[in-house]
């Protein structure tokens, strides 16, 4: 549902078919993991309104909890690095990072996909 919604350009997360190293992760993971990143069309703007409209998920700029945690790097991590400096390190204005925690799945889902909605300018 997240990779085919309209405000998402790109999924990142070794699980999926679409990635370009699924075949890779299949023979050396028994699980994928719990981190996801989402490239969300609009850039920058789309980014925070994507981290001010999550309601399950918790704004942190370290990740890896118990509780879902998100982070939008050009406005939270990476906000000093010049444009050119994140885009080497594979950092788009419209990157948003997820890491699941333990909270119910079709929750998570659910509290994204409105986030997603509601990111359209």
């Amino acid at each position: 549902e997240i990779e085919s919604h309209p405000q998402v350009e790109r999924v990142y997360y070794p699980g999926l078919p679409s990635h370009p190293q699924y075949d890779l992760a299949c023979k050396q993971m028994k699980a994928f993991g719990g981190m996801i990143a989402l490239e969300l069309r609009g850039g920058y703007e789309a980014g925070v309104r994507f981290m001010d409209t999550v309601q399950v998920a918790h704004r942190a700029v370290s990740l890896g909890d118990a509780e879902t945690l998100v982070q939008h790097p050009a406005s939270m991590t990476h906000n000093n690095y010049t444009e050119e400096e994140r885009l080497a390190h594979g950092i788009s204005r419209g990157l948003a990072r997820i890491s699941v925690g333990l909270e119910s799945v079709e929750d998570l889902v659910a509290d994204i996909l409105n986030a997603l909605d509601q990111s359209v300018d």
